[in-house]
């Protein structure tokens, strides 16, 4: 039930472009560490009858998301939550990514462990991510085994239940994993200060796994609550790819979920983000062999996929961030990495696309030895300034453009990418067909508009910089171990 670990120094790398895999990569913070797909399924020579997405909504209010791939006999089910940190309110953080591990402990019909023994049965695999935005939990089965998932998901939907004991133990696991992932990893934490920086009201400012002062006070009954609240399934999406058909899947969905009763989703409050007065920079001393820098510029979100200006200027944002580290000699692996004086061995950059408020625009360096964190930070400016003077080539569009046409067609040869992908979308309030449709806008992105995002956003108001102070490591200190009786699907 991994943390996102968002605002790596690689995170501009699209390495595929669904909401999914790439753009809510890109979201800092919000970006899990989503499924990955495995093969081991046997491909069938049989032309798919019908490959279109679609959706449906059951008497309670659940949303209904089938897409039919009968390539191989296998299926995903995903059940996305439109409830993560962002809805957490103070003093309870990290009670998302807490009820996301109870939610393997039980139900009245299972004991504590069941449900993954259940699936591992099956022949499947399955897990779960929290991130700000969303809770998402999945498996993967063969196909024939798509309605006994189903009504074990929908079970611990409903009925979610475990005693106090078994609370206590999984919330020691939970503090471990925010030791392992950040407390013992220097870079995790200097995002997790960044953050902590950079906003000051949105619900951004906490940290996904919550700070451990929160986590030392945490409830059972805080857990229950914000189980209750939004766990409804109008708050809830189901998602099925694969060797399905969707009719079938929509009567199963009918005959497992539909008799959970209907509530309403609580009504949510803006928390909206007040207008950052001036530069903020913070320093974060800690274990580590080598220094790191931040920096981040806060830019728009993307609202949906109709033309608007900050729609269009958060997918020319995008696409700066793709020509900076979008593919390997990329500008800040040319500029900063290469050659006997290069001032970086490590360099990155990427945009938070998608969420519930204000984005962030990342850059990132690892200092060269003999380099410091300040000529790195200097330097990643001067490129984006270098594009806000001299603009792009028309090569470098069109490779950045043509990259994601191809890793666009190379999700779909993977079920589990495709519902993610759709639960991405179903998230963040978007179409179906949103992928399709941004991949259109962003080919018809401009040099002009990336040289004009590049002039807007990078001002001293809108940066706050985190700067990684390396300390010496104590000559005993060895890595964590994960507890006893953790499941490693939990840590890794």
């Amino acid at each position: 039930m991994p943390i996102p670990t968002s605002l790596s120094p690689s995170s501009g790398r699209l390495a595929a472009l669904g909401l999914a895999a790439a753009l809510l990569g890109l979201l800092g913070g919000c970006a899990g560490n989503a499924p990955q797909a495995q093969g081991g399924t046997t491909a069938r020579a049989v032309a798919p009858a019908s490959t279109e997405p679609q959706q449906f909504k059951l008497a309670n209010g659940l949303t209904v998301i089938v897409k039919p791939d009968h390539r191989a006999p296998t299926a995903v089910q995903m059940l996305w939550v439109r409830a993560g940190a962002y809805d957490e309110v103070d003093g309870t953080s990290g009670v998302a990514h807490v009820l996301e591990h109870m939610m393997f402990k039980g139900t009245a019909k299972l004991k504590p462990g069941e449900f993954s023994r259940q699936v591992a049965l099956l022949g499947g695999r399955e897990n779960a991510f929290t991130s700000y935005d969303h809770t998402g939990y999945y498996q993967q089965v063969p196909a024939g085994h798509l309605p006994d998932v189903m009504a074990l998901e929908s079970d611990r939907f409903a009925h979610n239940q475990w005693s106090d004991d078994e609370f206590a133990k999984e919330l020691e696991v939970v503090k471990e994993e925010r030791r392992m992932r950040t407390d013992d990893n220097p870079r995790a934490l200097l995002r997790e200060q960044l953050y902590a920086a950079a906003f000051v009201a949105s619900p951004y400012h906490r940290p996904v796994v919550g700070w451990m002062g929160d986590l030392d006070s945490l409830q059972a009954d805080d857990v229950r609550h914000f189980w209750q609240r939004w766990y409804v399934p109008a708050n809830a999406a189901l998602v099925v790819a694969g060797d399905v058909e969707p009719k079938q899947v929509l009567a199963w969905a009918e005959k497992t979920y539909g008799g959970i009763p209907a509530r309403a989703v609580p009504e949510r409050k803006p928390r909206p983000e007040p207008p950052q007065p001036g530069e903020r920079r913070v320093q974060v001393k800690a274990p580590a062999e080598q220094a790191a820098v931040y920096l981040a510029f806060k830019v728009p979100r993307l609202t949906g996929v109709e033309p608007s200006p900050d729609n269009d200027d958060a997918l020319a944002l995008t696409v700066l961030s793709a020509v900076l580290d979008g593919y390997q000699g990329a500008r800040l692996d040319r500029a900063l990495t290469q050659g006997p004086d290069r001032v970086a061995d490590a360099a990155g950059a990427g945009n938070g696309l998608v969420g519930r408020g204000p984005q962030l625009f990342m850059l990132s360096g690892v200092p060269a030895q003999g380099k410091t964190a300040a000529q790195v930070e200097a330097a990643l400016r001067a490129q984006v300034k270098k594009i806000a003077d001299e603009g792009v080539s028309a090569a470098e569009l069109a490779r950045v453009k043509t990259q994601w046409v191809a890793s666009q067609v190379y999700e779909r040869d993977s079920v589990m990418a495709q519902a993610q992908s759709l639960g991405s979308n179903w998230v963040q309030g978007l179409p179906l067909d949103a992928d399709d449709r941004l991949i259109e806008r962003l080919k018809t992105v401009t040099a002009a508009q990336v040289q004009a995002v590049a002039k807007k956003y990078f001002g001293d108001d809108q940066l706050t910089v985190a700067t990684l102070l390396p300390q010496p490591r104590d000559p005993n200190w060895r890595p964590r171990k994960p507890p006893a009786g953790a499941r490693l699907e939990d840590m890794h």
